[in-house]
């Protein structure tokens, strides 16, 4: 009796390697993998690995400057040998792309109706009505709320959450095989995340799609994935079912993934234990890689000290009272951002601020630094209201409160080197002795991880942990009180993440820093936070230390957000 062969995959890749002009090293480099019908396969990895030219290969996007050879086989179809104009229709109608970022991907001058009408009239020859009717349904399937109306919004009008949900109406409009995701809920909130997530989930199952998950969120791949690709300078390192490579990962990269990521459910605190770091050299010919995992101990100062909120009470940095923000909508009424806020922050305390995009957090730390003059309240800053001080009044208060920001690369000046950038900031506030300045600087620099040599570098030069860390430098400069850290690790791979997470505790204590650490992702301020604000609609809704938050959160709220935080505890 033959035993039956098994269907073929949907996706099958065979020995690809790709070469970009001018580069002496290939991106990726015989890789093979395939996908099922109704699978989900992750492709995991840091920033440079492969995983996103990877995906533009497979629709034949990485343009004329890259060399690829190997198999690319769509229901035995190769790719790769197809006719362009042949490629051209498989894109978007049997293997679409959902990008990381929708803002980016979606033409601003047409409404959303009309972008997602384009690719049915191109695709399946649809009318124009019939065109906007199915795109009005497809607005319905991802969930977008009243769809007849909001289908004329153009995507300015739309959250990022929902841009995302357009994004994906338009990669399913015409039912394909295979659907690429490529990192589609790094930038949203938690809860979004989640509802994206499941979205993409329902699609599969019912479409009977194919689905390529590109993530760094080991969370994400634990929930939502069947099979895991893990990619370390464009080679397939290790792979297998979710469930058993994240419980006996094979290959030291994977298990320093693990070690380093802050999603495995357990309590960490940075008062305990520094995070897991991966440490990379290569052999003599830089072929030959060694992964290494390394957990930097704590100070002995520290490593006895009890956390922060047991300490006495004394007096606050900073006392915020009965703070409002508003802001003239266009119809004349007022929004209140932030809308009778209260709180303290001690001297050497992290104080985490968490909720979901538009609830106020970005406005409160730009009040708290007088950015943004507030309508009422107090900001109490070491004996002196803030609120009511003019802007020459405020000169000398500014050095000691400072922020680093989520995308060092947009707050950097792109024409000025490293150097320039810290001694200007010097410069600004009084510093006239320019070798004194220097001498200040070298010391941050190498406080900070970063070799002398970046002095004379432009920002485009460094990576993104690397220009993260030239943030962080900038707003220590002038040896402040308290740091106000917005997002500063959310667009960070899990190694770096880790790497800033224990720099940022290092030089708290070194420097005796307070903190207001504003996040979306629960796991880091669980991990940084001596006590944690949950803000909603404007207004605190919840607040305690790290610990009790996550064990008996009061505030439904609060609730929904844990509920939707992902973690690789919780697999299959």
């Amino acid at each position: 009796m033959n035993t039956p062969h098994p269907p073929p995959a949907l996706l099958d890749v065979r020995h690809l390697n790709i070469h970009f002009h001018g580069t002496d090293h290939a991106a990726v480099k015989d890789l093979s993998f395939t996908v099922g019908r109704g699978e989900t396969l992750a492709l995991v990895g840091e920033s440079g690995c492969g995983k996103s030219t990877t995906a533009l290969s497979l629709l034949q996007l990485l343009g004329p400057q890259a060399k690829v050879s190997g198999e690319i086989l769509l229901e035995g179809r190769d790719i790769q040998a197809l006719p362009a104009a042949e490629v051209r229709r498989l894109r978007g109608s049997d293997v679409s792309m959902i990008f990381q970022e929708p803002m980016t991907s979606l033409n601003p001058v047409h409404s959303i109706g009309a972008q997602i009408s384009e690719v049915l009239r191109l695709h399946q020859g649809l009318t124009p009505a019939a065109a906007r009717t199915r795109a009005i349904e497809l607005l319905e399937l991802v969930k977008i709320p009243e769809p007849q109306r909001r289908v004329d919004d153009f995507p300015h009008h739309l959250s990022g959450g929902q841009r995302q949900r357009v994004m994906i109406a338009m990669a399913v409009a015409c039912t394909p095989k295979l659907l690429i995701a490529d990192e589609p809920t790094t930038a949203l909130d938690v809860t979004v995340q989640a509802h994206i997530l499941e979205l993409l989930h329902t699609l599969r199952r019912e479409l009977s799609m194919g689905l390529i998950l590109i993530t760094h969120d080991l969370g994400v791949v634990s929930h939502w994935a069947d099979r895991v690709l893990v990619m370390l300078d464009g080679e397939n390192v290790e792979e297998g079912k979710v469930e058993a490579l994240f419980k006996a990962p094979a290959h030291p990269y994977t298990a320093g993934l693990l070690g380093a990521s802050l999603h495995g459910g357990e309590d960490r605190h940075y008062s305990r234990a520094r995070l897991a770091e991966i440490r990379r050299t290569a052999g003599h010919s830089g072929l030959h890689r060694t992964i290494q995992l390394v957990t930097p101990p704590l100070p002995a100062a520290s490593s006895a000290r009890e956390p922060h909120h047991a300490k006495p009470a004394q007096r606050p940095l900073l006392s915020v009272e009965s703070l409002h923000t508003a802001y003239r909508k266009r119809d004349g009424s007022l929004f209140h951002a932030v809308d009778d806020v209260s709180f303290t922050i001690q001297p050497g305390e992290t104080v985490g601020l968490v909720g979901e995009s538009g609830c106020g957090k970005s406005s409160l730390s730009r009040t708290l630094l007088r950015l943004i003059a507030p309508a009422s309240g107090r900001i109490d800053f070491d004996g002196t209201d803030l609120a009511v001080l003019t802007e020459k009044q405020l000169s000398p208060w500014r050095r000691r409160m400072q922020m680093v920001f989520q995308d060092p690369f947009a707050s950097l000046n792109p024409r000025r080197t490293v150097a320039d950038t810290l001694d200007a900031v010097l410069a600004l506030h009084g510093a006239k002795d320019s070798a004194e300045r220097s001498r200040r600087i070298a010391l941050l620099l190498d406080r900070v991880g970063l070799p002398q040599a970046a002095l004379h570098r432009y920002p485009h030069e460094f990576s993104g942990g690397q220009r993260q860390r030239i943030g962080i430098a900038r707003a220590l400069i002038l040896r402040p009180s308290l740091l106000v850290l917005d997002e500063p690790v959310s667009a960070l791979d899990v190694s770096i993440q880790a790497q800033i997470l224990n720099l940022l505790s290092e030089l708290k204590e070194e420097f005796g820093l307070s903190y207001l650490f504003i996040s979306h992702d629960l796991a880091v301020v669980r991990y940084i936070a001596d006590r944690i604000l949950v803000m909603q609609h404007g207004k605190i809704v919840e607040r305690g230390d790290h610990q009790q938050i996550w064990l008996a959160p009061q505030h439904p709220y609060t609730q929904t957000l844990l509920a939707s935080a992902p973690s690789v505890q919780r697999a299959h």
